[in-house]
């Protein structure tokens, strides 16, 4: 008589061989194993549990692999006499599918022998009905969590490399998309802090302020939570700053990639970013820890407990300095309830703590000032992205232009201007610089600016478009505003030869918004430096001193371009040129005051000031200027200004020769 109950499939196979492969202790597969028939066997077995009949197919995370790992740490769990048990059930079962007895066999073996008796589906549910009829439910509950958890990870994963795959730029200059990968070339990166700039220069020697702490070693992406750095030296909260440009959501985006295509770091179930960029919109209301994490992703809703899950779960919070709000670690309250809801301020005062999930790992990133932000006590190791270095440069444009006939104009470009190469060791430098590059090649507009200038305003505006991201909107005038300040700074510093910006630069010039500097704008850095034995001071200064030179020559153009002023001074009072056709009374003031300084402090200055002009950089500048229809006339007068310098007796001062033919070549570049 036929088994009325057809819709079910025992899964059986009597001339079944053992599985094709064996696995190791981490579930790897080694040797193809010969399969051989075994004896059948006697007698009359128990009616083995029925199986389901798997008509859908198997959740794409259910592999051969997991499987294995999975049923053998649910097995091994067992005590010796109750794993001898289930070999006998086992046994009693299904003695035509397994071909021998497994109770000679070891525990790989035996999974092994399961997995190669049955399909993956039917293996868990044998394991699952026998440790069932063992009245084994709490093993079954964990295997049952373990695929569970296996199903989160692999949606995790794949929400992770559908949104990082592609390289996030936040340009004024938007090209076609392009993968990550593709491009992404390894960051300079210290453990703790070095403190202080790039002092490179191609006109001046900047000596480099004292900085706090001696340098430190280099680390890579795998260096960063990696198994040893968590177990060997117990660390949980990693703290990572650099100035603006610099990489920093390069390296978190490298990371978080490299997890999700299973690339490295696989001893980390769980990895969850949540920059402050996406927090922001969280303020203001009542959540819970496990709330935030469901709603960013919603596959975690699934997992019975987050915080009992195997292995470890890290947390990455990337841009402190885009939080728009202040946080406040000494007064507020504490909070360690994971599921309890509570204002979202306090959750995530707690959360950098370290308060909600103890056993987490956490991973911050921030520029410098709003890093004071982070309690000590919530900080394990501190480590520092400074860029490329000379030979990171060269690969990043290999990789960014896959033509290397395209890669070695760009490095020769590159190569011919110092100031250019220096400033390259920005990455957010050269992507501005890659782009400029990618649209004369595609034809899509223009040709490349020979003059640095425009680069540089390339640049600015950049950097003024993250700050959306910081602080509320600003009207053009409110923009220009700060940008006249904040020039204004950089001059007064410079006119001193000083690199660090002062409280009475600041107070003539930008008044009290250094911070909007510093974190929003990310123009200026902030860091310490040690001026005795037992006293550090904290220093402000642009990210680079051709930004200060650059925001010098912005401002003297925007004074006399909007206001009719010359920054000049002459008898202590600030001299009006109202008519353009005088403006050449302003760049023979800076022509002046250049030959006259020998220590070469305004060379570049003057550089960006000729050509601020140009019909590039003007362009660029429209929000923050009026008309432009006499400009054709400034660059004319400028022209001939610089020709009549030239044809004066300079042969005994060719440097000061070659900065007028720079300066020259900037401005005939393209007019």
């Amino acid at each position: 008589m036929e088994d009325q109950d057809e819709s079910r499939v025992l899964l059986e196979s009597n001339g079944s061989f053992s599985s094709d492969y064996s696995f190791n202790s981490d579930c790897e597969k080694t040797t193809r194993k010969i399969g051989s028939k075994a004896h059948p066997v006697c007698g009359h077995p128990k009616k083995p549990p029925l199986l389901s009949d798997f008509t859908e197919p198997p959740h794409p995370s259910l592999t051969l692999a997991f499987t294995f790992q999975a049923i053998r740490e649910t097995l091994e769990k067992m005590p010796e006499v109750h794993l001898r048990h289930f070999k006998e059930t086992l046994w009693r079962s299904y003695p035509q599918s397994l071909i021998a007895s497994p109770q000679s066999m070891d525990l790989l073996d035996l999974v092994d022998r399961i997995l190669g008796s049955f399909n993956i589906q039917g293996s868990l549910q044998i394991v699952k009905n026998l440790l069932e009829e063992m009245g084994q439910e709490q093993l079954v509950l964990n295997l049952q969590e373990l695929c569970v958890q296996n199903e989160v990870r692999f949606e995790l994963r794949q929400n992770l490399k559908c949104k990082y795959r592609d390289v996030q730029e936040d340009s004024a200059i938007q090209g076609e998309k392009k993968l990550f990968h593709d491009i992404f070339t390894d960051l300079h990166m210290t453990k703790g802090l070095d403190n202080g700039p790039n002092v490179q220069h191609e006109y001046r020697n900047i000596e480099k302020l004292n900085s706090y702490h001696k340098p430190e070693p280099t680390i890579s992406s795998e260096d960063i939570f990696g198994s040893n750095w968590i177990e060997k030296k117990c660390l949980k909260a990693l703290l990572m700053t650099g100035m603006a440009g610099t990489g920093k959501s390069m390296a978190v985006q490298k990371f978080i990639l490299d997890w999700a295509e299973e690339r490295s770091h696989q001893h980390i179930s769980f990895l969850f970013p949540l920059p402050f960029r996406e927090l922001n919109a969280f303020q203001g209301s009542e959540i819970s820890m496990l709330q935030l994490l469901n709603q960013l992703y919603p596959e975690t809703k699934k997992l019975k407990d987050i915080c009992a899950v195997g292995g470890h779960v890290l947390f990455v919070l990337d841009g402190l300095d885009e939080y728009t709000q202040e946080l406040d670690f000494q007064y507020t309250e504490i909070w360690c309830d994971f599921k309890e809801a509570t204002s979202f301020h306090v959750l995530l005062v707690n959360f950098l703590r370290g308060n909600l999930f103890f056993s987490g790992l956490l991973w911050v990133t921030s520029r410098p000032l709003r890093s004071k932000w982070m309690p000590s006590e919530g900080v394990h190791q501190v480590a520092e992205v400074w860029g490329f270095t000379d030979d990171q440069k060269v690969e990043y444009f290999k990789r960014r232009f896959t033509d290397p006939v395209h890669a070695g104009r760009v490095i020769d470009y590159v190569n011919s201007c110092k100031t250019l190469h220096i400033m390259c060791h920005l990455p957010l430098f050269c992507s501005v610089l890659s782009q400029l590059w990618e649209r004369r090649f595609t034809g899509q507009r223009g040709d490349l600016p020979q003059s640095i200038t425009p680069i540089y305003t390339q640049l600015l505006l950049v950097l003024l478009s993250k700050r959306r991201f910081r602080a509320p909107a600003r009207s053009p005038s409110e923009e220009r505003n700060f940008l006249v300040g904040l020039g204004k700074t950089a001059w007064l510093a410079l006119e001193q030869g000083q690199v660090k910006i002062t409280e009475a630069h600041q107070k003539a010039g930008i008044g009290g918004a250094m911070d909007e500097a510093v974190v929003n704008s990310g123009l200026c850095t902030e860091f310490t430096v040690k001026q005795f034995v037992m006293y550090s001071e904290t220093v402000h200064c642009f990210i680079h001193s051709t930004v200060q030179e650059y925001m010098a020559a912005l401002y003297v153009f925007l004074e006399f371009r909007n206001q009719g002023m010359s920054v000049f001074k002459e008898s202590s009072k600030r001299k009006q040129t109202q008519d353009l056709k005088n403006s050449k009374q302003v760049y023979s003031s800076a022509l002046e005051r250049t030959l006259l300084c020998e220590d070469g402090r305004f060379y570049l200055f003057l550089r960006f000031l000729f050509s601020m002009a140009s019909k590039s950089n003007v362009e660029l500048l429209k929000h923050f200027i009026g008309s432009t229809e006499n400009w054709p006339s400034v660059v004319k007068d400028t022209v001939a200004l610089i020709k009549k310098k030239m044809s004066e007796k300079l042969q005994n001062h060719p440097e000061t020769r070659a900065l007028l033919q720079s300066c020259l070549d900037e401005l005939t570049a393209e007019n």
